[in-house]
C-alpha cells in the first residue's frame, strides 16, 4: 500500500515539555520514576541525601534534562532550595512527586518505641512531604495548574505488618491529600497519593535483612494477587498517569497499588488451619 510504513511508530511522549521534582529520586521507586519522565519527555531535578546515587544516576542515564540536587526533606530551606532549583534551571515547575521516606527502627511494640524514631520518621515523611507541598503550591498557583503526588502505602488502608511509626505517617499523607486536593485545587492544582504493598526496594531490604528476591518471594506468597510481582516500574507508571494530562480530572485520590490485599482477612483462614492441624496431631 502506498505510503505504508512498517516501522514502530515512537513512544508517546505524556510528559513534553513538563518539569518534574521527584524527592526520594536517588534510587528505588524514585529512580524509577525519574527514568520514565524522562522518556515520557519531562526535564527532572531528583532531590535526595544520597549525593553519590544521585549524581550516578544522572551521569548513567546521559541524558541532558536530568539534575541533581542535594536535599534533606526535614530541612525546609533544602526543600525551598530545591525547588527553587527547579525553577531557576527550567522557568516552572509542572510535577512534584514527593516521595523520600524512611521506615523507623524496626522495632515492633509500641511499649518501647522510642519516641526519637517517631519523630524522625514524621520528620522525613510527612514534614518533608508538607514542606515540599508548601514551596511547590507557591510556584504552581500563579500558573494556576500543576500535579503533587505522594508516596504513601497500602499501610495506610490496612496492616501489612508494618512499623507502628511508618503506618501511623503514611496515614498522615493521606489525610493530607484530601485537605490539599480541597485548598489548591481552587488553584487548577491537582493533588493524590500512591499506596504500593510491598516493593523490594533498598529500603525495604535493608530492613528486612534479605535480598530482592527473597523479598519478593515473602511478600508474592502473602498476596492476594498471583502470578505478579509489584516492582518499582509499577509505581512509576502510577506517578506518570497522575502526573499527566490523562488524569486531569483526578484529584484526592489514594490509588491503591496492592493486588487487592487491603480487601482481604486471612485470619480466619489462618485460625481454621490451627484447628485442623491439632486436629490432625
Amino acid at each position: 500500500m502506498q505510503g505504508f510504513s512498517s516501522s514502530v511508530p515512537p513512544i508517546a511522549k505524556r510528559l513534553q515539555g513538563k518539569v518534574a521534582l521527584i524527592t526520594g529520586g536517588a534510587r528505588g521507586i524514585g529512580e524509577a520514576t525519574a527514568r520514565l519522565f524522562l522518556r515520557h519527555g519531562a526535564k527532572v531535578i531528583i532531590a535526595d541525601v544520597q549525593d553519590d546515587l544521585g549524581r550516578s544516576l544522572c551521569d548513567a542515564v546521559h541524558n541532558p534534562n536530568i539534575s541533581y540536587v542535594h536535599c534533606d526533606v526535614s530541612n525546609d530551606s533544602n526543600v525551598q532550595t530545591a525547588v527553587n532549583a527547579a525553577v531557576s534551571q527550567h522557568g516552572k515547575l509542572d510535577i512534584l512527586f514527593s516521595n523520600a521516606g524512611i521506615a523507623g527502627s524496626m522495632n515492633p511494640s509500641i511499649l518501647s518505641l522510642d519516641l526519637e524514631d517517631l519523630k524522625r520518621v514524621f520528620e522525613v515523611n510527612v514534614y518533608g512531604a508538607f514542606s515540599a507541598a508548601k514551596h511547590a503550591a507557591k510556584v504552581m498557583i500563579p500558573e494556576k495548574k500543576g500535579s503533587i503526588i505522594f508516596t504513601s502505602s497500602a499501610a495506610s488502608v490496612t496492616h501489612p505488618g508494618t512499623l507502628h511509626e511508618y503506618t501511623a505517617s503514611k496515614h498522615a499523607l493521606v489525610g493530607l491529600v484530601k485537605n490539599l486536593c480541597v485548598e489548591l485545587g481552587k488553584h487548577g492544582i491537582r493533588v493524590n497519593c500512591i499506596s504500593p504493598y510491598a516493593v523490594a526496594t533498598p529500603l525495604l531490604m535493608g530492613g528486612m535483612g534479605m535480598d530482592k528476591e527473597s523479598v519478593e518471594k515473602v511478600y508474592s506468597e502473602a498476596a492476594n494477587l498471583k502470578e505478579v510481582v509489584l516492582k518499582e516500574e509499577d509505581v512509576a507508571e502510577a506517578a506518570l498517569f497522575l502526573s499527566s494530562d490523562e488524569s486531569k480530572y483526578v484529584s484526592g485520590l489514594n490509588l491503591l497499588l496492592d493486588g487487592g490485599v487491603s480487601v482481604t482477612n486471612v485470619s480466619v483462614e489462618a485460625a481454621l488451619a490451627k484447628i485442623s492441624a491439632k486436629t490432625k496431631q
